[in-house]
């Protein structure tokens, strides 16, 4: 498979198999090896690279970033960040002053998206930077670096690079919905690759032949974010980013959950639709949907069809989705003002879940009058607890009835005991966190964010 994209200015061509790397394909055949593997799973930002396309300019980790998915975008590694007579990118001159390097690995990586930062305008650095691991500078030389370029003019490069996209040809990829779902009615084995950031882990991590596959980022149309009075309706093609600022005003603690999900390299490349799509029962935006109502737009060829995200889920590695098929979008109702998503890992950000418990309940004149509660990590999938939503609706809005509705979740779950968390462990702190959005419903503070001694 040919792609053609920009690398560091210069218009290149890689022949390659479409699930080949760009890491690998920077270091091995190109021999950029300033552009670092570390874990090779998108955590600990060694690899990033910064790209630019007409969505704009962001941090991806190249270690799971399959070469098609860079087809007709600018490529900078960290050999490119810099101008071309050498002066070096006011980033780099400000990690020099702050001393904000020591042994270097993963120095490339932080440049790659401080530059990218620098670039786009944005300066909430310990957001940013949250994606890229340092164990021996610490991280506060490197935010003081990043604080003071900050300031500084954007390399005329950026601009340029802009400018040179226009010039490259088109990539042989889906560029509509209707062009994805001839592709898979033709061959309904394909697997589709949206972000990678789950898939490319099976190439990395498995070696695994994923056999024929479909990209999707360049169905402009499965990109779609579209809101009413009633409604968001979001493609499945969104990532987890985009959708995190348009969900803000609406939902901030769903949100908030998001800001946690990855990374900004992680969730600048994955997707809503891949997020529901792999059925994985600690994907963490599952739970916050289905405690809305969200319905799931489905299609396979010309036949569309729509279920309530909940039922998409029949068990552990099974959905509801035929050969062939695929999720086109999903339809958010916007009327829920009580919601609340909570998040429980064992590191705070960028960590998997050990459980994802989401609360949507409505109180009028003292009593529950609607209740849609759901977790992630508490059975083979994200699910409904609906003997604790029984428990809850009728009955009084007091302490009283969110210690007597405890039990209820006994009868909704009976989790596993992993790495990750104990079964024990899990139903009880599923139990807290019904008693944590009592109290905040209450008014008192409970975020470990906004706590003050």
């Amino acid at each position: 498979m040919k792609t053609t994209f920009l690398l560091n200015g210069e218009t290149v061509t890689a022949e390659i198999p479409p699930t080949e790397t760009l890491l690998d394909w920077l270091r091995l055949t190109q021999h950029l090896t300033g552009t670092k593997e570390g874990c090779n799973e998108g955590d600990c930002g060694a690899c990033t690279v910064m790209v630019q396309d007409d969505q704009g300019i962001r941090a991806l980790n190249a270690c799971i970033l399959f070469l098609p998915q860079i087809a007709g975008k600018a490529i900078r590694t960290v050999e490119g960040i810099r101008a071309d007579d050498g002066t070096l990118h006011p980033v780099q001159q400000e990690m020099v002053e702050k001393h904000g390097s020591q042994c270097g690995f993963c120095t490339p990586g932080f440049i790659a998206s401080m530059a990218t930062a620098h670039a786009t305008g944005v300066t909430d650095f310990n957001d940013q930077l949250a994606g890229n691991l340092c164990r021996c500078t610490g991280y506060a030389p490197i935010i003081r670096a990043a604080e003071a370029a900050a300031s500084a003019p954007v390399p005329e490069w950026v601009a340029a690079d802009k400018a040179a996209l226009t010039t490259l040809p088109n990539a042989a990829l889906p560029t509509s919905g209707d062009e994805l779902a001839a592709i898979l009615t033709a061959q309904p084995n394909t697997r589709i690759i949206a972000g990678g950031t789950d898939v490319g882990l099976w190439v990395t991590k498995q070696m695994r032949d994923l056999g024929p596959v479909v990209f999707l980022h360049a169905c402009d149309d499965l990109k779609q974010i579209s809101i009413n009075d009633d409604q968001m309706y979001v493609g499945a093609g969104v990532t987890i980013e985009t959708l995190r600022e348009a969900i803000a005003p609406h939902y901030p603690s769903f949100a908030e959950m998001l800001r946690r999900y990855g990374s900004t390299q992680v969730r600048s490349a994955a997707t809503l639709g891949g997020n529901i799509a792999n059925g994985s029962p600690i994907g963490d935006s599952p739970p916050a949907l289905i405690a809305l109502g969200a319905t799931l737009h489905l299609r396979h060829g010309d036949t569309r069809r729509t279920l309530p995200l909940e039922d998409f889920f029949i068990e552990y590695g099974q959905q509801d989705c035929a050969q062939g098929e695929f999720v086109e979008g999903v339809a958010i109702p916007l009327a829920a003002k009580g919601l609340k998503v909570y998040k429980i890992s064992k590191r705070f950000d960028q960590d998997i879940s050990a459980l994802c418990g989401a609360f949507n309940i409505s109180v009028s004149d003292g009593a529950v009058t609607t209740a849609r509660i759901a977790f992630g990590g508490m059975a083979g999938t994200p699910k409904r607890a609906s003997h604790l939503e029984t428990a809850l609706i009728g009955q009084p809005w007091t302490t009283e009835t969110i210690t007597a509705a405890h039990d209820a979740l006994a009868q909704d779950f009976s989790p596993l005991s992993d790495m990750r968390a104990s079964a024990d462990y899990r139903l009880t702190v599923a139990r807290n966190l019904l008693t944590r959005y009592f109290a905040e419903s209450q008014g008192t503070l409970t975020s470990v964010l906004e706590v003050q001694p």
